[in-house]
C-alpha cells in the first residue's frame, strides 16, 4: 500500500490520550492523531471512551478532517508458536480492526512480534499469512518494525522480507501496508542510510512513518523515544527519512501538546 503523499508540506500528527482525540489534534495545530483503544498491554478488547461512542468519534473526525490511527496492543503477536498467545492475539486483532473501522480510522498498527529464541522463525512467517487470511481487514493493517528481539519478524530487513514474502500469497494481502519507526530502525540495527528505498523495494511502499529520536545507540534493540534532538538519531539521516517517505507522520514522542508542537517544528525546518 504505498503513500505518494506529497512532502512539500508534511503532514505530521502525533500519538495522543484516547478520550478525546480531537481535542488533542486541535491543541497540537493538527489533523493527524494516533491513539489506542483501550489497555495497551491487556486482552480484554477495545474500549471507546470518547463521549458519545464511535459513531460521534468518526463524525466529529470527519467534520474536522482529522485523520484517525489505531495502534493495537503491543501484545497482539500472531506470528508466535504459542497457542495461548497467538489465538487470542488474532482475536484481539479482529476486535481492534472492527473497533478502528467503526470510528473510520485509515488504519491499525501492528507490532511485527516474534518467535520463541529456538523456533525456526519460518513458522513465525507462515503464522503472519494465516492471521491476514483469518482477518476481515475492514481498515488497512499496518505492520510496524520493532526495535528488539533475537527471533523477531520486523526487526531486521531480511525478515520483514520474509513476512512480506509470506503474507503476499494471503487473501486480503491489499489491505496491509508498512509503517516505518526511526527509532525502531535505529535501535534495532538498520542502517538508516537508504532505509526508504530499502524498505520500499521489499513492501512496495511506507503508509506510515513513526517519527521517533532514540535515547540509545544503534542496535542497541532498546526501544525508548526521546524528542527530536535530545536523542542518538543523525539529524540529516532522520529527516532524510521523514522527507522521502512521502507518507503521514506520527510522533511518539514524550511530553503532551506543547512538546510534540517542538517536535513538529524541528521536523520541518529540517525535512
Amino acid at each position: 500500500m504505498p503513500n505518494t503523499a506529497s512532502t512539500a508540506r508534511l503532514n505530521i500528527g502525533a500519538h495522543v490520550d484516547q478520550t478525546d482525540p480531537i481535542a488533542e489534534a486541535k491543541a497540537r495545530g493538527t489533523n493527524l492523531v494516533q491513539f489506542f483503544l483501550g489497555d495497551p498491554q491487556g486482552y480484554k478488547g477495545p474500549e471507546i471512551r470518547y463521549a458519545g461512542g464511535a459513531a460521534q468519534l468518526k463524525a466529529d473526525a470527519e467534520a474536522k478532517g482529522i485523520d484517525l490511527y489505531v495502534h493495537a496492543p503491543y501484545i497482539v503477536n500472531v506470528a508466535t508458536t504459542n497457542n495461548r498467545i497467538r489465538i487470542p492475539s488474532r482475536k484481539l486483532l479482529q476486535q481492534h480492526v472492527d473497533a478502528a473501522a467503526s470510528i473510520g480510522a485509515k488504519g491499525l498498527i501492528v507490532h511485527g512480534g516474534h518467535v520463541n529464541a529456538s523456533d525456526d522463525p519460518a513458522v513465525g512467517f507462515d503464522n503472519w499469512r494465516k492471521a491476514i487470511e483469518a482477518t476481515d481487514l475492514k481498515v488497512p493493517v499496518l505492520i510496524e518494525n520493532t526495535a528488539g528481539g533475537d527471533n523477531a519478524m520486523a526487526r531486521h530487513l531480511d525478515r520483514i522480507a520474509a513476512v512480506w514474502e509470506a503474507i503476499s500469497h494471503a487473501e486480503g494481502f491489499e489491505q496491509v501496508g508498512f509503517c516505518l519507526d526511526t527509532c525502531h530502525a535505529w535501535a534495532g540495527g538498520i542502517d538508516l542510510a537508504g532505509v526508504v528505498d530499502k524498505v520500499r523495494a521489499i513492501t512496495g511502499g511506507i503508509t506510515l512513518v513513526h517519527a521517533n529520536d532514540s535515547r540509545d545507540t544503534a542496535g542497541s534493540g532498546a526501544d525508548r523515544h526521546a524528542n527530536f534532538g535530545n536523542g542518538n538519531l543523525p539529524e540529516d539521516e532522520f529527516a532524510a527519512i521523514v522527507r522521502e517517505a512521502g507518507a503521514p507522520i506520527i510522533c511518539e514522542t514524550p511530553g503532551g501538546a506543547a512538546e510534540h508542537i517542538a517536535d513538529f517544528e524541528w521536523l520541518r525546518s529540517r525535512a
